[in-house]
């Protein structure tokens, strides 16, 4: 149940908010443990709670980083768990992640640890996100665990959408290509088509081919439209499951020139991963574990689970690697097996994340690069071809009749 409260702070500062609880008692109790002097409370609206979060408001993964940073600078301060969470509750303009900290806050009231409280909400914390926290509080380095945190996912938002934003272009491009085309097709090619019948002269067998499809869509587009839909519901329920999900992750990888951009994307994510966990201390077995969750590719999973039995089963990590000659590069492999001899891993580990984070930005450099020409270039050709398929014959036309 979701309580709208106004309360006044130990400052004598007004407060108003939100606070999810199973009753108003326990409501009640959790703004009591804040310090805070309940001035009003009611319920609100369960339908309207819904309503204004669920669809409206979700945590990204900016939110979280700005969370993580947030977080470092209070524990640097010596401000406690508690204290800290109930502040970032009450200030954050996200009403969703700012009911998500106030359960937190609660949690961490009735002495749950962070990361148990973490763990509650795996919507907005990862796997990766909460056993880096139960790292730092092993370790006692949670301010610093929370700086690698937002550092490390600011690196890797910065990345996944500077690939998604370099193939958006190009998907944009071949639909209005598409679109420009099945225009032709159905509004202008049948205009000029009844032009050319209307003359009686002989059509060219180019133009009979142009007018063929053209008649095809005017009378048969409905059914390639079904078509397509049926298509798309087909993609839609194989992505629903887990092998269709492995299958598409795998076709993914083979799209000629987008398909490599993905490779380095997920080695970047690997290699990145495995460096801030090994980095904090988590065991090299548990941290490949951890990365095949978090990696974005059921096929790099799967190796990534190889990976650790194999380091389980005595395997030096540059072996397990190497076994995946088709998506672990070799200049990879030498690299762990450089990092393994002289004790070093952590600084190869980022080597290797620095060098595919550049490959990735040089791959889409060159995509957009060679994209945008090519793309004009087959638009131009596509429009002109069909023009000229049916504009020689009226050209033909009017010269005869001149």
């Amino acid at each position: 149940m979701l309580f709208k409260y106004k309360a006044i702070d130990d400052e004598g500062a007004t407060k108003e908010g939100e606070i999810d609880a199973p009753n108003r008692d326990i409501a009640i109790s959790g703004l009591q443990r804040r310090g805070l002097v309940i001035i009003s409370i009611s319920e609100e609206s369960e339908k309207k709670s819904i309503f204004s979060i669920s669809f409206f408001e979700k945590v990204s993964t900016k939110d979280v980083v700005i969370l993580s940073r947030q977080i470092s600078t209070l524990f640097e301060s010596q401000v406690s768990a508690l204290k800290a969470f109930t502040i970032l509750a009450t200030n954050t303009e996200n009403k969703l992640l700012s009911q998500k900290l106030t359960q937190i806050g609660d949690d961490l009231q009735a002495g749950i640890s962070i990361s148990g409280a973490l763990s509650k909400h795996p919507d907005v914390f990862s796997n990766f996100y909460i056993n880096m926290v139960r790292v730092g509080e092993e370790t006692g380095k949670l301010n610093q665990t929370f700086l690698y945190l937002a550092e490390y996912l600011d690196r890797q938002y910065s990345l996944t959408a500077k690939t998604r934003n370099a193939l958006i272009y190009p998907v944009f491009v071949v639909i209005t290509f598409l679109v420009v085309m099945i225009l032709m097709f159905v509004i202008v090619i049948p205009k000029l088509s009844a032009i050319i019948l209307d003359s009686g002269q002989q059509v060219p067998f180019y133009t009979q081919i142009v007018m063929a499809i053209s008649n095809f869509f005017v009378h048969y587009g409905f059914l390639v439209f079904i078509f397509a839909v049926l298509v798309g519901i087909w993609v839609w329920r194989l992505a629903s499951t887990e092998k269709g999900k492995a299958y598409l992750d795998g076709m993914r990888l083979s799209i000629p020139v987008a398909g490599n951009l993905y490779k380095k994307l997920f080695l970047s994510r690997i290699t990145d991963n495995l460096n801030t966990m090994l980095t904090s201390g988590v065991p090299i077995v548990r941290a490949i574990d951890i990365t095949s969750e978090v990696v974005g590719s059921r096929v790099y999973k799967a190796i990534l689970l190889e990976v650790a039995d194999g380091v389980k089963s005595g395997f030096a990590l540059s072996v397990a690697f190497g076994r995946h000659k088709v998506e672990i590069p070799g200049i990879l492999v030498q690299m762990l097996l450089v990092g393994e001899e002289t004790g070093s891993m952590g600084n190869i580990l980022k080597t290797l994340t620095d060098f595919y984070r550049r490959e990735v930005d040089d791959a889409i450099d060159t995509l957009v690069g060679l994209v945008e020409p090519v793309m004009i270039v087959v638009l131009g050709l596509g429009v002109g071809i069909l023009l000229v398929s049916v504009l020689m014959p009226i050209y033909n036309l009017a010269g005869g009749i001149s």
